[in-house]
């Protein structure tokens, strides 16, 4: 198999929680110790927003030869005005080729994905009528999110625009192969729920990617993958393992593998440590009660945290949502549930236990209402759920 053309990445490089588990506090930047370790990465900001120029020119100075993006279209274009060709998309896709031309015109572009919405359902007129506007100098991929696409008349109209099928694996849609163009596109979504994507895959269930990789590799100039469960670096975890499946390692590659492998190992092993630190409280105080579900070195950063940093967003009898740095909190007294969103939230949230964040939002609110809420937790700690933030 030539590494070549075989392309793996993740969708998208910049993430805060990936410090620790993949980059280091000596990264100044995150996309060049990203391309020491990977050839590929979906862009996943394009989605979201055109990019600037200099923004485009950046990610191809700073990214070695060889290396290789694809980027998501603009949800303006799927998602906002769902391919309806009278409202102006031509120019709009005219407009983001035109962005993206440094990346094209360098040979840095592979492949334009066309991630359509999730209830657009069978409508092959509409998306022909797409694909004529279509420049043949890029190459480009479609995510069909509905399963009425799925169908034997869906083939013939992406090999007639030479648009190759997006295999993915996710809770709806069946993990099938279908090769339509030159190129492959596989996407891992993860099979977790509230989202998908907060999903650490197992290695059985990757092993049986591999072959199908291999099968797709033997008939399509270039395969482009990506994992999207990026939540915790389990995606740089996950694909790194299928790449190991696939051909041995470099030594970069070894060495991301074994940091994040050894980073969870420490992970576990602080989880235990500090479920067995936490001794029942003396009484119900309010003080007594932080010291049982925020561990001593937590509490003390909680403290320090500036008031300015964290925002009552909402108060209510039942509701407390909060802001804090770029995070959030919600807490439910209806529901009985926490929601928070940082990295260290998901270690600590299994033994029912507080990260620095949701410390200092209980050090900020009223002293007697942070009580009867902790107590709450404490005396119905079972029903009391600590789950990971997903913004709607």
């Amino acid at each position: 198999m030539e590494s070549g053309n075989v392309l793996l990445g993740t969708s998208g490089w910049s993430y805060k929680e990936w410090i620790g588990p993949f980059y280091t506090k000596m990264d100044k930047s995150m996309l060049r110790a990203y391309t020491k370790v990977f050839n590929s990465v979906e862009i996943d900001s394009t989605f979201y927003r055109y990019p600037s120029k200099g923004t485009v020119m950046g990610w191809t100075r700073y990214s070695p030869e060889g290396f290789v993006y694809a980027a998501k279209l603009p949800g303006l274009i799927t998602h906002d005005k769902k391919l309806q060709v009278g409202q102006g998309i031509e120019q709009d896709l005219e407009k983001f080729v035109e962005v993206m031309e440094p990346l094209i015109s360098s040979g840095k572009l592979g492949v334009i994905l066309i991630q359509l919405p999730p209830r657009f359902s069978y409508k092959p007129k509409e998306l022909e009528d797409f694909f004529k506007l279509l420049p043949t100098h890029v190459k480009f991929a479609v995510e069909f999110r509905d399963i009425s696409w799925l169908r034997s008349e869906t083939w013939p109209l992406l090999q007639k625009y030479k648009v190759a099928y997006t295999i993915v694996d996710e809770p709806l849609l069946p993990p099938e192969l279908h090769l339509t163009s030159d190129i492959a596109y596989f996407r891992w979504h993860g099979k977790g729920t509230r989202p998908w994507y907060n999903y650490q895959y197992k290695r059985e269930e990757l092993e049986p990617w591999a072959p199908k990789v291999k099968e797709v590799t033997s008939k399509a100039k270039k395969v482009f993958g990506f994992f999207n469960n990026h939540y915790h670096g389990y995606a740089v975890e996950n694909c790194l393992q299928v790449m190991e499946m696939l051909a041995p390692l470099n030594s970069k590659q070894l060495e991301a593998k074994s940091r994040i492998e050894n980073y969870r190992k420490s992970a576990i092993q602080q989880s235990f440590s500090t479920l067995e630190a936490f001794a029942a409280p003396k009484n119900t105080s309010f003080e007594s009660l932080m010291n049982y579900f925020t561990a001593f070195e937590r509490l003390k950063r909680a403290e320090q945290i500036q008031d300015s940093e964290l925002t009552i967003v909402k108060q209510t009898g039942e509701l407390i949502q909060a802001t804090i740095r770029e995070y959030h909190i919600d807490i439910n007294l209806q529901n009985r549930s926490v929601l928070h969103d940082c990295a260290d939230w998901a270690r600590v949230s299994s033994t029912k236990k507080f990260c620095k964040h949701v410390a200092k939002l209980f050090l900020s609110v009223e002293k007697q209402r942070g009580a009867e809420i902790l107590k709450d937790i404490y005396d119905n700690e079972d029903a009391w759920q600590f789950k990971s933030y997903v913004q709607s």
